[in-house]
């Protein structure tokens, strides 16, 4: 069983920056999609940044967050992290970590990111 646990959220002011951590504990095996999912009131999930955990570790973004936010990855730690730059009020959403394998979606409980002045 995999478990997700996100860490790092909080109250920031429009500018800012915030890094999330995610803990995965639990074993996968074969090729997996990491990734950044949030929510914000009233809207549906939506993934922001995605990490194929095999080959070279291809990225990619959502349109709204590329060029800002940052997916990396310390295997050493099994820790997924979302590098957050220059946040906007837009920004604000419960953020969760996503461990997809194809067969099962993993999400973490999620960490609330405020972005207001």
């Amino acid at each position: 069983q995999v478990q997700l646990v996100e860490s790092g959220g909080g109250l920031v002011q429009p500018g800012g920056s915030l890094r999330l951590s995610c803990a995965a504990s639990g074993t996968i095996f074969g090729i997996y999609i990491m990734g950044w999912g949030r929510q914000a009131p009233g809207k549906q999930r939506e993934l922001v940044a995605t990490l194929i955990s095999g080959g070279g570790g291809s990225t990619n973004y959502a349109d709204s967050v590329k060029g800002r936010f940052t997916i990396s990855r310390d295997n050493a730690k099994n820790t997924v992290y979302l590098q957050m730059n220059s946040l906007k009020p837009e920004d604000t959403a419960v953020y969760y970590c996503n461990i997809n394998t194809g067969k099962v979606n993993y999400w973490g409980q999620g960490t609330q990111v405020t972005v207001s002045s």
